[in-house]
């Protein structure tokens, strides 16, 4: 699973270096190294901070234009599916 996850940070790399606005592209920054943790380390996300997560990126996409709103909907998409495939203890 943590390749999902690695092809959203990707993504998200790909958008801060096209973001023209240092507001989005510092969201994106936190996302994404969010992402790089959960990659190298053993925990995994839960449900909620990947809601929170995908929250911050829906507000950036909002904010950004052009190639970033791009890279940025594409990462969601990838946490999203991702999202749907972790377990939820209710």
């Amino acid at each position: 699973m943590s390749e999902k996850l690695q092809q959203a940070r990707d993504e998200l790399e790909k958008a801060a270096k096209a973001a023209d606005s240092n507001d989005v592209r510092d969201d994106i920054h936190d996302t994404r190294e969010s992402f790089a943790d959960y990659v190298r380390g053993d925990r995994q996300p839960d449900h909620a901070v990947l809601d929170e997560q995908l929250n911050t990126l829906r507000q950036a996409r909002t904010r950004a234009n052009g190639t970033t709103a791009t890279e940025i909907n594409s990462a969601i998409e990838v946490v999203e599916d991702y999202r749907e495939s972790i377990y939820q203890d209710r």
